[in-house]
Order: structure tokens, then C-alpha cells, then sequence
């Protein structure tokens, strides 16, 4: 048995219900009935939007991660490690000891 999907009707019949009641009321603040249908409203947009988290995080780290990519930063380079400069030792070869003069 699949299940209606009528959580989308819902919320889209509450926010035509909203918008019809808010341009009727002068104060919406005011209108108890308005508040409650306005709590209604909310309460299914955060239910919707709770179920399609647990579904993104139901397929995974590697699922998850192609729907949204990761942005690099240009700030930052990513790091390499640094070579250290070798000391170079003065050692004269045998022709260069012969070429080069000593004084």
C-alpha cells in the first residue's frame, strides 16, 4: 500500500488559506484563527523539510555529496610540504681543485 502524498496539497492548500486570511483580517497579529492556521502552515513545512534531511542522510556520505558538491576556497592553497633547503657543502672536486687557483 503506497502511502497518499498529500503533504504537498497540504501545505499548498494552507498557504492559500493563509493568504486569503491575512488579506482579509485588518490585524493578522491579532486573530487568533489566523495564528493557528499560520502555527498549521509551519508545523507541515518543517515536517517536509525534516523528512527530505532524513532521506539525504539515509543514502549516505557518498550519495549526499553529489547532490551538493563541495566549494573550494581560492584563499587557500592547499598545503604542500615544504622542502628544506639542503646545505650545500663546499667539497672541490678533482677538477675544479686543478682549475681553481689556491692562493
Amino acid at each position: 500500500m503506497v502511502k497518499d502524498k498529500s503533504a504537498q496539497t497540504d501545505e499548498t492548500r494552507l498557504l492559500e488559506k493563509v493568504g486569503a486570511q491575512k488579506a482579509a483580517t485588518e490585524n493578522p497579529e491579532g486573530d487568533a484563527a489566523f495564528r493557528r492556521l499560520r502555527r498549521r502552515l509551519k508545523r507541515v513545512q518543517r515536517k517536509r523539510r525534516r523528512l527530505a534531511i532524513r532521506a539525504k542522510n539515509a543514502l549516505g556520505k557518498s550519495a549526499g555529496g553529489e547532490a551538493k558538491p563541495e566549494v573550494k576556497s581560492e584563499a587557500k592553497p592547499e598545503a604542500k610540504p615544504e622542502a628544506k633547503p639542503e646545505a650545500k657543502a663546499e667539497v672541490k672536486t678533482e677538477t675544479q681543485a686543478e682549475a681553481t687557483p689556491e692562493a
